[in-house]
């Protein structure tokens, strides 16, 4: 009999183990499934709370809805019925003290036609004839190696991307675009000017892969994101899951089997490990000189969310708006703020004004942000709503989230630098296996796509050897 141990209860754990169980059933195999979290509960930066009426995500408040399997998946844990999308208002940009609107027509604020380039109120006409180069040039030079930033300002011009486009992509990806790579970000795109010789034109083409025909672009839950969580642990039945145990090192004994050591729990053996963990957590427990010299160019970043509730109606909001994105010039501290109440009419029962603010450590004044005690934080974001919106009540209900250098960042070394820790793992721990946002992707769906993927190798791996 095998036995596998995830070491991590973050949802790309949670999805590893879900597609383990079902592979162990449909193939009625004699395996072992172990599910160890260090903390008291399950979820990793999932995790809902409730405030009275309000509620609020201390991580991701949604799944990206057109990502492939994901609407499958969420079908195979019966959550049809729990499942609410996101209002359809407008987005916009925070500049020189006023709001102007995101096109609608735009994916991260690149646009899909021509026609949405000249809908933007964000760049002058000489921006605009300069983004029309797109259409007329070819691409002899980038790859999906090359930096996102430069590769969008070779074909849409500077004042487009630095305006428009690098606001939204830069919040999204936790870093500037001349550090991201095409590979980690947006691939797609340099196959898109491959292939119809524009950004603009693949993008169009390619339109229903990224917008629902009611612009209905994301999904969550009646009663917030924990209840993917909650789902997924009462189903898998087949899994021994263990909570509030700490790892604390993992030793190889033979070929195939490997023993765990915990803080505050007996050690566990395991022929097959996946370590959905971030990677600092991964590095601690192998503790390796020659994995130490790739996991230390990997990167994080650090995240503080700003959850205020207000006893005052969310039509104090500008008409149709979700949020708003804050260039780096100016005057407010935060990065972005969702109007979650607009956003997301779950968050609020009674349609009370919920705001979430962001604040990132890309931002220049982050150290200083990141000083500050809850109350005071608090009051820094009650001082960017003032500004920005004119509201001056006091919150009734108010949550705040520190991620400490947490959110993982994808820089231009990443891709080589996890080709070559998945090789070295090869060599020196055959049968452990990397999985996660610090690795394959920051996002929800690509946590649940990865743990499928990785359910799946260590599936063949087990049956090859039967």
């Amino acid at each position: 009999m095998s036995t596998v141990v995830v070491i991590g209860g973050g949802i790309t754990g949670l999805s590893t183990m879900y597609h383990l169980q079902q592979l162990k059933r449909n193939a009625n195999l004699n395996m072992e499934l172990i599910l160890i979290e260090a903390n008291p509960i399950l979820g990793g930066k999932i995790n809902t709370i409730h405030h009275g009426d309000f509620i609020m995500e201390v991580g991701a408040d949604s799944i990206v809805a057109r990502k492939e399997g994901m609407m499958s998946f969420l079908n195979e844990l019966e959550l049809q019925e729990e499942l609410v999308h996101n209002a359809t208002g407008k987005s916009f940009i925070y500049r020189d003290q006023q709001f102007y609107q995101i096109p609608d027509d735009t994916i991260f604020g690149i646009p899909m036609s021509a026609e949405a380039l000249f809908s933007s109120e964000l760049i002058s006409y000489e921006g605009k004839i300069a983004a029309l180069n797109d259409f007329f040039t070819d691409n002899n030079t980038f790859t999906k190696d090359s930096s996102v930033g430069s590769f969008l300002e070779a074909f849409l011009g500077k004042e487009i991307v630095e305006k428009q486009i690098a606001p939204i992509l830069s919040g999204v990806y936790s870093g500037k675009l001349n550090e991201l790579t095409l590979a980690t970000t947006l691939p797609y795109l340099v196959d898109y000017k491959n292939q119809y010789g524009s950004i603009m034109r693949g993008l169009h083409e390619n339109k229903k892969k990224f917008q629902s025909s009611d612009l209905k672009k994301f999904i969550s839950f009646e009663n917030g994101m924990s209840t993917l969580i909650h789902r997924l642990e009462e189903i898998l039945t087949d899994v021994k899951i263990i909570k509030g145990i700490e790892a604390t090192s993992i030793s190889r004994q033979s070929h195939d089997l490997y023993e765990i050591s915990f803080a505050n729990h007996e050690s566990i053996k395991a022929n097959h490990i996946v370590l959905s963990t971030p990677h600092s957590a991964a590095q601690q427990l192998l503790r390796d000189e020659e994995l130490d010299e790739d996991f230390n160019k990997l990167v994080n970043a650090s995240l503080i969310s700003v959850y205020l509730g207000f006893d005052v109606p969310d039509s104090k909001l500008p008409a149709d708006g979700t949020g708003f994105i804050v260039p780096e010039d100016s005057d407010l501290i935060c990065n972005a703020c969702t109007w979650s109440s607009r956003k997301w009419a779950h968050t609020s029962k009674q349609s009370r004004l919920l705001l979430r603010l962001f604040f990132k450590s890309t931002d220049p004044a982050y150290d200083y942000v990141n000083s500050l005690s809850d109350a005071d934080l608090i009051e820094v974001a009650l001082g960017d709503i003032k500004k920005s919106i004119g509201l001056t009540e006091k919150p009734i209900s108010a949550e705040v989230t520190k991620w400490n250098k947490n959110m993982p960042k994808y820089h231009l070394k990443h891709r080589e630098i996890i080709d070559s820790l998945n090789r070295k793992m090869g060599n020196f721990y055959p049968h452990i296996t990397l999985a996660g946002a610090s690795y394959h992707g920051v996002g929800i769906a690509d946590c649940i796509t990865n743990g499928k993927k990785t359910a799946n190798e260590l599936f063949n791996d087990i049956t090859a050897k039967k």
